[in-house]
């Protein structure tokens, strides 16, 4: 619990959304100067040829993400955007992608544009990156001196990403709520500087989260299954990145994220989404915190439709005592479990995932009768 009253909002400096903004990134680095752009691996072949056509000659230089947050690749990047003297440092990708471009453009101190390839996490409006050892085993977070110059998301680029990148991103925004709620109840710091009470704006922002996605989840799901802009999609974009960023920043995490970090100790989990595993991680908090009836099953049903991983199978996981261990051991000895308003232990970690495997395939086999 807090000691302090003072409350604190945080946010990026802007944010810009909508169809073909990626093309007018040199208009947003023109006022800085050469821009250093690093762009995910998967898709620097499309995405550096449009930069060239975009910048049409002006100064850029543009590096290939080679796949992990960790100390070699920002040590890596880091020399490259120096040699080429850059003055704006600007992601381009996923999370992970994106995570770097904060350490390296903290490090440099430089300005920092923001660009998601997907709306598959809320990491880019936050001042909080995710560090990994190279094999991708979660080591923590770490904070950077602050948040992104520029938030530039096009919805173009979003409506033609991959399904599961943007269902995991739903997965990501909708534990904001309920894990704001968590952290108001034992009353724990945000992550705004050195962590202070949350105001009513943060949880507001993450409450409209929620609200969106039960509200536009499932349009926006059919408009990104076509490739197309809507005001669904166009919605849920925001609410998955936007909402849920500055919800999370601004209110605090707690067990689904906990369990996300847990499910890093097994290695079979590396190979799922950060929302993928946040999502059996918000069955685990509904489990622990023993929530109503009504909210269990809007929740469960909502992920059943959407395709959420809502079990240990989802997750290439093998229910094993063993395994749920491990689970439980790693999330308990992180600090997230421990802002719910109640005493945590592994032991009780151990119950809510047995708990949540089995609650999970209950919805899982009621959604396959349903069909």
């Amino acid at each position: 619990m807090l000691s302090s009253t003072t409350r604190a909002f945080g946010s990026p400096l802007r944010y810009v959304q909508g169809p073909g903004e990626f093309s007018r990134l040199p208009q947003y680095t023109a006022p800085y100067g050469k821009a250093c752009v690093l762009i995910d691996g998967f898709l620097y072949p499309e995405l550096n040829a449009r930069l060239e056509k975009a910048y049409d000659g002006g100064e850029f230089t543009s590096i290939k993400f080679q796949g992990e947050c960790c100390d070699e690749e920002i040590g890596r990047i880091g020399a490259i955007a120096r040699e080429q003297n850059g003055c704006v440092f600007v992601g381009v990708g996923g999370g992970k992608t994106l995570d770097t471009a904060k350490l390296c453009a903290d490090a440099m101190n430089m300005p920092l544009i923001i660009v998601p390839s997907s709306a598959s996490t809320d990491a880019p409006v936050s001042e909080i990156a995710v560090i990994y050892t190279p094999d991708g085993e979660y080591i923590g977070s770490r904070k950077v001196k602050k948040n992104a110059d520029l938030v530039l998301v096009d919805s173009e680029i979003i409506a033609k990403s991959p399904r599961r990148l943007f269902i995991a991103g739903m997965g990501d925004a909708l534990a904001t709520w309920l894990e704001a709620q968590a952290v108001d109840g034992s009353d724990s710091p945000n992550y705004i500087g050195a962590g202070y009470r949350r105001s009513k704006a943060g949880m507001a922002i993450a409450r409209a989260s929620w609200d969106i996605l039960f509200a536009d989840g499932l349009n926006a799901l059919a408009a990104l299954e076509l490739g197309v802009v809507t005001e669904a999609l166009e919605n849920v974009i925001e609410a998955n990145t936007l909402l849920s960023g500055l919800g999370f920043l601004n209110t605090g995490l707690a067990t689904a994220h906990g369990i996300h970090s847990g499910l890093t100790a097994l290695p079979e989990t590396h190979k799922y989404l950060h929302g993928e595993k946040v999502g059996f991680g918000i069955v685990c908090q509904l489990v622990l915190e023993n929530s109503g009836a009504d909210v269990v099953d809007k929740v469960m049903n909502f992920m059943a439709a959407i395709g959420l991983p809502m079990t240990l199978a989802d997750l290439g996981v093998e229910a094993t005592p063993e395994k749920i261990t491990a689970i439980a051991e790693k999330t308990a000895n992180g600090p997230l479990v421990h802002q719910e308003p109640f005493f945590v232990d592994s032991e009780r970690v151990y119950a809510a995932i047995l708990a949540a495997d089995a609650l999970g395939k209950k919805y899982k086999a009621k959604a396959a009768t349903n069909k």
